[in-house]
């Protein structure tokens, strides 16, 4: 039997590759070679997995940025940058097993019924989420669903005995990528884009007209740790400094035409002075706002090399909803500088280790450590200052990474989770006492300190953990900046993401530098 079958096969793969023994002689191979796996392999395989290995496969040995994702991939990355999502509206954490709700979201579903700031959820429908070990990923997927939808929650509150049930109605959930946009200083403003979605360009445009109301002349845009998005969001939002016809980014490629993206002009702030601040993480789209303001002359560019993501990728959407994205081009400034840092073919893995080998080699700490050939000078457009191309986007002005102010000590507690947990349980226990004792945020600004006990209790809590610094000396290192961070959390829960970047910054040394530039 399995003499036919063989034999069978055999005829049918010569035959087609002698009809196919032309330009699609390669493609054949490869559908012979899944045929062959898919009919004779020893052991049973997944015929889907088979063909995704092999589409994965293929684009890990091209550059670091073509790849494949599943329907379920495909989704879960469209959702940041689409500007919404269908759930319950509530922004929450999980502490000790619980599903604690920070804030419902303004106007979402949640708020209308009266579930507040503190409530615990611990049932949805009728499956108990509480103290069951039930994943985060799990638990939003019980809470999310279509508009429209019902779901029934039961809620534990502060000083109720019994628990609480409301229906909910699911609703589109707005996700903002402007994460802060409030006054720095007198006539300075401060806004900070996390990333390029579909809705970008109109809240940043809100907080431009928001800002000018508050008397903005100057404006400090952080784009430290925002990893990109959508190209058409980052060409809208460097228009709105630039005059008309001023070139923002082109791409070219193998088989991609250059293509110019201009000003149109008639932007919101196209003369007050601008300051962008950057790091290792920001990338693509981010990177294409930064170098056209550095290479027009239309501001000043401050913080760490860029990342150095500059490849565009096509979505090339297949049948069951599964998605390659597809390199065809690069991305170029205005001066003509490739952003995209050079690589390997098939060495992913030395290029995930390009940030790491940055704060090895002493980049991140000193702007001596960069050195640039002659062959990557460019001048910009105007002024015709030097900047260097070779990939990444160079600051104008280098601020060094201070790796004194966030101890090792520190980091193993905040990713251990007792940082928040520890914020959570302070401000579920006196959220009450808070709000009667503040009347404002700059009132509380002006007099809140974390209480000592809460610090103790995080350090006992590291104990319990085996987290320890090594020594006397790293436990007070670490205490200013955990002390900022913990009244920033504070705030945010009182308040919202304004506030927290507002005291979290007083710590920012790109944001400091910024302000003595100003």
């Amino acid at each position: 039997m399995f003499t036919a079958i063989l034999s069978l096969f055999t005829t049918i793969a010569s035959a087609q590759m002698r009809i196919n023994l032309g330009a699609d002689a390669p493609l054949r191979k490869l559908q012979i070679a899944e045929m062959a796996i898919n009919n004779l392999y020893v052991d049973s395989v997944d015929e889907q997995k088979l063909v995704e290995d092999g589409i994965r496969g293929m684009l890990e040995k091209l550059d670091p940025h073509s790849s494949y994702l599943t329907p379920k991939e495909v989704k879960a990355a469209n959702e940041p940058l689409q500007g919404n999502f269908e759930g319950i509206g509530v922004q929450f954490n999980m502490v000790e097993d619980t599903l604690l709700v920070i804030q419902p979201v303004t106007n979402g579903p949640s708020e209308k019924v009266g579930i507040l700031a503190g409530d615990r959820i611990v049932k949805v429908n009728d499956t108990i989420i509480a103290g069951v070990k039930m994943s985060k990923e799990e638990i939003m997927r019980r809470l999310r669903g279509p508009k429209g939808t019902k779901v029934r929650l039961g809620i534990v509150r502060r000083e109720i005995a019994d628990t609480l049930l409301f229906t909910v109605v699911r609703d589109k959930i707005p996700v903002h990528s402007i994460d802060a946009s409030y006054m720095l200083r007198p006539q300075i403003g401060y806004i900070r884009i996390g990333s390029f979605g579909a809705t970008t360009y109109d809240e940043f445009c809100e907080s431009l007209k928001k800002l000018k109301k508050q008397g903005m002349q100057s404006l400090v845009l952080d784009l430290q740790e925002n990893g990109g998005g959508f190209l058409h969001a980052a060409v809208q939002i460097a228009n709105e400094f630039l005059k008309s016809n001023d070139l923002i980014v082109y791409t070219e490629g193998r088989q991609a035409q250059r293509t110019e993206y201009k000003a149109k002009g008639g932007g919101l702030f196209t003369e007050g002075k601008v300051i962008v601040l950057v790091d290792s993480y920001t990338a693509s789209a981010a990177e294409i706002v930064s170098g056209a303001i550095q290479d027009q002359d239309r501001g000043i560019v401050v913080g760490r090399r860029t990342f150095g993501k500059g490849l565009v990728q096509r979505p090339i959407d297949l049948p069951d909803g599964s998605m390659i994205r597809l390199t065809i081009a690069h991305y170029y400034t205005p001066s003509g500088r490739c952003i995209q840092k050079p690589y390997e073919k098939g060495k992913g893995r030395d290029y995930a280790m390009d940030v790491y080998n940055r704060l090895k080699s002493g980049e991140l700490m000193s702007a001596d450590s960069v050195h640039f050939a002659d062959s990557l000078k460019y001048y910009t457009l105007r002024n015709h200052r030097v900047v260097y191309g070779g990939g990444g986007i160079m600051p104008d002005e280098f601020v060094p990474l201070d790796t004194t102010k966030y101890t090792r000590y520190h980091r193993e507690l905040s990713a251990k989770g007792m940082v928040i947990n520890g914020n959570l349980r302070y401000v579920d226990q006196h959220r009450k006492i808070l709000q009667g004792q503040y009347k404002d945020f700059a009132d509380f600004r002006s007099r809140f300190d974390i209480p000592q006990q809460v610090i103790d209790n995080i350090f006992a809590e590291g104990e319990k953990q085996k987290v320890r610094p090594k020594d006397e000396a790293e436990r007070q290192q670490t205490l200013p900046y955990l002390r900022l961070q913990l009244k920033a959390l504070v705030a945010r829960d009182l308040w919202g993401m304004d506030e927290y970047f507002a005291i979290i910054n007083e710590m920012n040394d790109a944001v400091k530098r910024a302000l003595e530039l100003l």
